[in-house]
């Protein structure tokens, strides 16, 4: 099972948690797994390399294990940015979830 867990903050994404392995299918050979590290890993692309915000994140490709956080303090027109490509993230793991709950599980908590 893949926990993936996403905080907001005043409606804005700002702390993605992705771990463990969903075995939908083989291990190196999982294309649900696969699916979600692409997506998440792409959103973390996007945010360093296109909106140029550097990010906290931490990796463990072993224990398929990938979390980041964004500032919240940062310019408007970079948050907003950073959360046209968190929201692009979560349609897609969204509309994972929805064929593949069983294999995954999608929480977004909000704080405050």
């Amino acid at each position: 099972m893949t926990d993936i867990v996403l905080t907001k903050n005043n409606g804005n994404i700002v702390q993605v948690s992705v771990s463990g392995h969903t075995g939908y299918g083989t291990s190196g050979s999982d294309i649900l797994c696969s699916a979600i590290s692409s997506i998440v890993q792409t959103a973390l692309l996007g945010i360093l390399d296109v909106v140029c915000v550097n990010v906290d994140f931490a990796r463990d490709e072993r224990n398929g294990q990938l979390t980041f956080a964004i500032s919240s303090d940062m310019d408007e027109s970079k948050m907003h940015d950073c959360q046209l490509i968190l929201k692009t993230m979560l349609c897609g793991l969204s509309d994972l979830n929805t064929e593949y709950s069983d294999f995954m599980n999608l929480e977004v908590k909000n704080v405050y």
